[in-house]
């Protein structure tokens, strides 16, 4: 008996994507840093450039617009720029199509890869030292799944109520920053994309589905991967209280004293995005992390919430 196939415009655009993928050209062999920043300009990526720079010799690439001073920008700093893939049609949040890139960029090709944000990270120390064995994922914070509604939301819309419910006490893993064998974080960019296309389009294509299936891949055991506690490689420090960090040397401080060779979300405390800006934005302007909407991404933000409500036929 035929079965009618599936109708999704994440089905649709995951087509796009995995022949957009296969046409890239991944970065020379060896040790790369990868981001996505379509969205942003020289002045949101400063820092994250040049506090790089500093620290790491090895291929940078980052997805961005064309704009030219920012490619400009890249250039004096020897970071590659990667064209933005161009959709038909409808396209997930740039979160989702980020894994296109990563994918791509990494290829199968021998070396190490770190594949994470950019305009909330900095650097410390060479972030791909001590040279990873396998897969690595981090912490977010100490409660787990099952403490953050933000995280809980979307394993909810993805994977339905139950299976949420299995992965709450588990660790609250962040998706903002990935650590391993190049081919190893390239498998995984798929397995995300691929996840987040078992339900309706409009949830699949969010912002936070990609921190929902990643957590569902790893917790799941579809992933090889070792869990690193927060604060190590990795500080990622959204939800750490702003009292427990310092700034001493230029350098961020953790609560427990030591300072990590990646910073992510240094941006969600006065004190450190000033400190960061002051040694890593200079000649730039300081862009704050939360910027007024206008009233057309406030309409899109409310369409795409209304659609996320209503029932894809399929």
């Amino acid at each position: 008996m035929n079965q009618a196939a599936a109708r999704s415009d994440y089905l649709d655009w995951l087509a796009q994507a995995l022949e957009a993928e296969r046409g890239m050209t991944p970065l020379p062999d060896g040790d790369v840093v990868v981001g996505y920043a379509t969205g942003y300009d020289a002045a949101d990526v400063a820092p994250f450039v040049r506090s790089l720079r500093a620290v790491f010799d090895g291929s940078v690439a980052l997805v961005v617009d064309t704009d030219a001073e920012l490619r400009e920008f890249l250039a004096q700093n020897d970071v590659t720029a990667v064209d933005a893939p161009t959709w038909r049609g409808w396209a997930p949040h740039p979160v989702m199509q980020r894994f296109v890139a990563f994918a791509g960029l990494l290829g199968d090709r021998p070396g190490a890869a770190l594949a994470c944000d950019v305009r909330d990270v900095v650097f410390q120390a060479p972030p791909l030292a001590p040279h990873p064995h396998g897969l690595e994922v981090f912490i977010e914070a100490d409660a787990p799944l099952g403490a953050h509604a933000f995280n809980m939301k979307y394993l909810r819309a993805l994977f339905g109520e139950a299976t949420a419910t299995a992965l709450a006490d588990r660790s609250c893993l962040c998706v903002g920053t990935l650590v391993g064998p190049r081919v190893e974080v390239s498998r995984l960019s798929r397995l995300i994309l691929s996840l987040a296309a078992i339900p309706r389009s409009e949830i699949g294509g969010a912002f936070g589905a990609d921190q929902a299936a990643f957590n569902m891949a790893i917790h799941q055991g579809l992933a090889a991967a070792t869990v690193q506690p927060n604060y190590g490689r990795v500080a990622t420090l959204g939800l750490t209280p702003g009292d427990l960090l310092s700034v001493q040397g230029g350098r961020v401080v953790n609560p427990d004293g030591r300072a990590s060779a990646v910073v992510h979300q240094h941006d969600r405390h006065p004190h450190l995005d000033a400190a960061m800006h002051q040694r890593w934005g200079g000649g730039f302007e300081h862009r704050k992390r939360v910027r007024p909407k206008s009233a057309r991404q406030k309409l899109d933000k409310l369409a795409a919430s209304l659609r996320r409500r209503t029932p894809e036929l399929r």
